[in-house]
């Protein structure tokens, strides 16, 4: 009896301690809770600080990304020179000494066209005004003069003086701009240096870090990407280089001024500048052969359209094959996908990386002979049968034909 009332007494105050707990896990919070309350607001912190640290040095990344594709297309060269007993930092800088002359010979001559072209234009514009409202008038039924014209202009002088204020504030913004450019690119510059002279003791120092069974792995990766990048640039080069030489003879035969700065223009446009360099680089000859005779721009225009399928369908397929050998439609997909993540940079690099992918891919899947199957290509077998049926035809012709020789005689 007294046993019952103790046990119904403990059960009582039991019960009671665990009401006045009150919580879901009746003692007390349990001492793991703090702690990972504590590791998930770090955690959270450490993400917020690392997304803010990638936003700040996303340029810087990109440039480093920009210079180590510019490093994978320069280093052949170099390798070739090291070969010969020229210091890699020599030859370095000797192959970015042909590179910045052959830029600097781009720029002037192009700049020395354009100079020429507005030149031309600013003192052919009465006279090509005069021809405008003619042709506005006859077209449009209008009476429109210069002078009327002229008294328009000025009377909208202050909007036009407000656009020049507007212009000369933004003068400041431009020239930040233009530095802002400059200093990135002798950064690309510097870095590309460093990547293509010690090229050696990058692989060796990424490689150290690694165990030896990655080693080979990111060491085939490496000569694929090299492979790959200077195949594109070699091959691009060499097209751009027989581009400009077709354009060249074209224009020649055309009397258009500066036609070697227009050939070279149109040559390095449509192979450096993907997706819109071709009609970035037909442009260009149009306005200027328009300026000298309107039936010239048809025919350059006609001549840049017939000589880019004649590149994209004979030329190119053979430069290509052996050196980047990508298809036409992932090569596309590729700029596409490189413009939308980095812009122009990403549309620039965007097939080499697609090429060196495609390639270190390549080596490691293994494929499988496919077994014939009339299933995977439905157009052949329909091919197939139709020249049955021809030939059945032509065995009957003739088989009527020589019945018909044999009753003749």
């Amino acid at each position: 009896m007294t046993s019952s009332a103790e046990q119904k007494d403990s059960d009582e105050r039991g019960a009671g301690g665990a009401s006045a707990g009150g919580g879901l896990w009746g003692g007390g919070m349990p001492r793991w809770l703090p702690r990972a309350m504590v590791l998930f607001l770090v955690l959270v912190g450490a993400f917020q600080l690392a997304d803010w640290a990638f936003r700040q040095l996303i340029d810087l990344f990109v440039m480093l990304l920009v210079s180590f594709f510019l490093s994978l297309a320069l280093e052949p060269a170099v390798d070739r020179m090291a070969a010969r007993g020229v210091r890699r930092g020599v030859g370095t800088f000797l192959v970015f000494v042909a590179v910045l002359v052959a830029l600097v010979g781009f720029l002037a001559a192009l700049g020395t066209l354009l100079v020429d072209q507005v030149a031309k234009i600013a003192g052919d514009l009465p006279h090509l005004v005069d021809n405008l409202i003619g042709w506005i008038n006859r077209t449009f039924h209008q009476d429109l003069s210069l002078g009327e014209l002229q008294n328009r202009l000025l009377k909208d002088s202050g909007t036009i003086e407000n656009y020049v204020q507007q212009a000369a504030d933004n003068v400041w913004g431009v020239s930040s701009t233009l530095i802002g450019g400059l200093f990135q690119a002798f950064t690309v510059g510097l870095f590309t240096f460093y990547f293509t002279a010690e090229g050696p003791r990058v692989r060796r120092t990424v490689c150290s870090m690694l165990p030896p069974a990655k080693q080979g792995e990111v060491l085939r990766a490496w000569e694929i990407a090299i492979a790959k990048t200077g195949g594109y640039l070699y091959s691009r080069a060499l097209l751009a280089v027989v581009s400009s030489v077709g354009h060249w003879v074209m224009f020649q035969l055309l009397g258009l001024p500066y036609a070697a700065a227009l050939a070279v223009w149109v040559g390095v446009m449509s192979q450096f500048v993907p997706t819109i360099g071709t009609y970035l680089a037909g442009a260009l000859p149009v306005l200027v052969a328009l300026t000298v005779r309107p039936v010239d721009a048809l025919w350059v225009l006609g001549f840049v359209v017939v000589y880019q399928q004649i590149e994209n369908y004979l030329l190119q397929p053979r430069i290509t094959a052996r050196t980047v050998d990508v298809h036409p439609a992932l090569a596309f997909g590729s700029v596409i996908a490189g413009a939308a993540l980095l812009g122009a940079v990403g549309a620039v690099i965007a097939i080499p990386a697609a090429a060196t992918l495609q390639g270190f891919v390549g080596t490691y899947v293994r494929r499988y002979e496919v077994a014939t199957d009339p299933r995977i290509d439905r157009g052949e077998q329909r091919r197939a049968r139709r020249e049955l049926r021809r030939e059945a035809a032509r065995r009957l012709r003739r088989m009527v034909g020589g019945d018909g020789g044999r009753r003749g005689e």
